[in-house]
């Protein structure tokens, strides 16, 4: 019995250690994809996105209970019936949960991007299980009950402060992802929080209005010329004395800035990828239209090259590829 009890634990240690690799792969795979783009990987000093950092802080409950009310139209004054679930790395790379908590027996996820991103809803899918998994193991829910156990209503809301125009509020679907009828849905409220949106969210949160008032500044400041750590110390400088966040982005200016950057980085690396892709899709195109010319019997190099987009040199070598004498 104890051999088998040893056995067992070496498994599992062994399972573990493999997991711990895993991990470690993907952590490695990012970071030479960072420096393959020429940039650096701030996310390695600080991981947070300022959002999370603002709005999913415990030490700064009242602000996210704040932007709860605001959102909610509720008038919620103590901080502590807020019980943050939020998921750490325990997902994979680059998709951790940003911010969830419970509420007045809610569930609350909330995500921040800087870009538009249509998927997000099964993001939110994804998040949702794993919240509500938590929930049932640290919860007297009994799943094989012969009486509904009822759970925390969900609540998904995205926001959004990217450069392209987005409607101030619209609803993502999972089902818009659907070829047909499907069984499962996940509804997302996306929300634009670029400063001058929303004017009534932002009034009835100061921290929000405070946040995206910095993130418009600094970015006016780059589209001036300004680095983009000089545009955040310049941004923070700038800063109303009144607004309720200074005090605390001051004294953190250093992971204020690390999470700039890496956030910039990011979308940096996911602009590249996407340039890429599109690029290598172009290519095929180019191909394939070269290759119904050519099998329709249009032999002129020329003539292939320029109606394909591509050099003649490429003609020729799809012609021999298919076994086509030019």
């Amino acid at each position: 019995m104890a051999e088998q009890t040893v056995e067992f634990l070496a498994r599992k240690v062994q399972e573990l250690e493999k997991a711990l690799k895993d991990k470690d792969s993907k952590i490695e795979d990012y970071k030479v994809l960072m420096k393959l783009h020429g940039l650096d990987d701030a996310s390695e000093k600080y991981k947070d996105k300022l959002f999370r950092f603002i709005f999913g802080n415990p030490e700064n409950k009242q602000w996210t209970l704040s932007l709860y009310n605001a959102l909610n139209n509720t008038r919620y004054e103590n901080p502590d019936e807020l019980v943050f679930n939020t998921i750490g790395d325990a997902m994979y790379m680059r998709m951790k949960n940003d911010i969830s908590f419970l509420i007045s027996f809610e569930m609350h996820l909330w995500e921040h991007q800087s870009t538009y991103n249509p998927n997000m809803p099964m993001r939110f899918f994804i998040y949702g299980g794993r919240l509500y998994e938590k929930y049932i193991l640290t919860s007297d829910y009994y799943e094989y009950s012969s009486k509904l156990q009822k759970i925390p209503r969900p609540k998904c809301v995205c926001f959004y402060n990217g450069t392209k125009d987005q409607p101030e509020r619209q609803v993502l679907k999972l089902s818009d992802a659907y070829d047909g009828d499907g069984s499962f849905e996940a509804l997302v409220e996306m929300v634009n929080i670029n400063y001058g949106k929303n004017k009534e969210l932002m009034d009835a949160c100061e921290p929000l209005q405070e946040y995206a008032w910095l993130v418009d500044v600094v970015r006016t400041h780059q589209t001036e010329g300004m680095d983009l750590e000089l545009a955040v110390d310049a941004a923070l400088k700038e800063m109303p004395d009144g607004y309720v966040i200074k005090g605390f982005l001051i004294a953190n200016q250093a992971e204020v800035k690390n999470m700039f950057l890496s956030d910039y980085n990011e979308q940096k690396v996911l602009e590249k990828e996407r340039k890429e892709g599109y690029d290598d899709g172009r290519d095929e195109m180019r191909k394939k239209v070269a290759k119904n010319l050519l099998a329709e019997g249009i032999l002129s190099v020329s003539f292939v090259s320029k109606i394909a987009e591509i050099s003649e040199d490429a003609v020729r070598a799809i012609a021999k590829n298919m076994n086509i004498m030019l």
